[in-house]
């Protein structure tokens, strides 16, 4: 790591985790790290980002792709990437996650956190096709209508524990937006591990039903805490996942502020299932909408557990919300 100008190596790792300003590094990786960033604004005595670079501190790679060819599956390699870096994802080719075991770090705070903006095509988006895959600490934009999905797991890949961290997902617009964040494919349990946690979401879109993370078969050891989320009224839309007739099993789902204000909410406001066979636990989240009548943020029979949900059932504005489902 880079100290006052200086890199600085650490042979023995850290016994008890290690943070880089207040965020803590998910994996403490043991192979190589590589750097990339595209900024004009450079470090004392570093070059211009280029893929004809050694990705060094002093000698980013330019893009984050190129980073990532030149990784080792899962030797567990981390690539960190400078603050100020920017990406277009234009179409389903510019970026692949393709690398086993790889952790994506993103560095800096605010707007000049590494950004990511998909344009061009509803279609652009990034491709998860290996697992154990990680990042952190990153902007993604949505600047084009109907974005389909950010992160896809493609095909028959099976992306399993990817995890996504301490990430914004932010829209432009009410046209200018994305439909999902993450969808899984058809392959049973492809997704197992899937987690996303601490990450922001501003989802203005109204053009068509957004829902921020989507299952498409069955999946175990989801994990989904500590997010917080703005989304505009899609009347009965789930908003943070949907998990269709797939069992979604050792679920964790905890922590999360979540806002849509919704005036239907059939089928559930926050999470829609129509399994009676999913397993986990849902608790200490704080859930907001406007239904009148029935006031459901989760479809009921899913058989998961509940332990201190506060949602509103009469929706009542200026109101705070009370345990849901009901306390017995």
């Amino acid at each position: 790591m880079p100290i006052g100008g200086v890199v600085s190596n650490y042979p023995q790792g850290f016994t008890s985790g290690m943070q880089v300003r207040g965020m803590p590094l998910l994996q403490m990786q043991p192979g190589n790290v590589f750097w990339v960033d595209n900024s004009s604004v450079l470090n004392v005595g570093a070059k211009a980002g280029s893929d004809g670079n050694r990705g060094t501190y002093l000698a980013p790679f330019a893009t984050l792709q190129y980073a990532l060819d030149s990784c080792v599956a899962s030797r567990g390699d981390i690539i960190f990437v400078g603050a100020g870096h920017a990406e277009t994802i234009s179409s389903a080719a510019i970026l692949l996650l393709n690398k086993a075991g790889i952790a994506i770090i993103g560095l800096g705070s605010g707007g000049v956190r590494p950004t990511f903006t998909f344009t061009t095509a509803a279609t652009a988006n990034i491709p998860v096709t290996a697992a154990n895959i990680s990042i952190q600490n990153c902007l993604f934009r949505a600047n084009f209508a109907d974005i389909t999905s950010m992160f896809t797991a493609t095909g028959t890949n099976t992306p399993t524990d990817f995890a996504i961290d301490n990430c914004e997902f932010r829209d432009l617009s009410s046209v200018l937006n994305a439909i999902t964040i993450f969808t899984g494919n058809a392959t049973a349990n492809s997704c197992d591990g899937f987690s996303f946690t601490r990450n922001t979401i501003s989802s203005l879109g109204t053009t068509a039903a957004t829902t921020a993370l989507k299952l498409s078969s069955a999946t175990d050891r989801v994990t989904i805490a500590d997010n917080f989320g703005n989304w505009a009224v899609l009347n009965d839309t789930a908003a943070m996942l949907a998990g269709g007739a797939n069992n979604i099993t050792n679920l964790l789902f905890a922590r999360n502020v979540l806002n849509r204000p919704n005036t239907s909410s059939t089928g559930g406001s926050f999470i829609s299932s129509s399994s009676t066979a999913c397993t986990g636990h849902c608790f200490d989240n704080y859930l907001y909408q406007l239904d009148a009548t029935a006031g459901i943020w989760i479809a009921t029979g899913t058989k998961l557990a509940f332990s201190q949900n506060f949602s509103p059932i009469t929706g009542a504005a200026d109101k705070s919300g009370l345990i849901n489902p009901a306390a017995v």
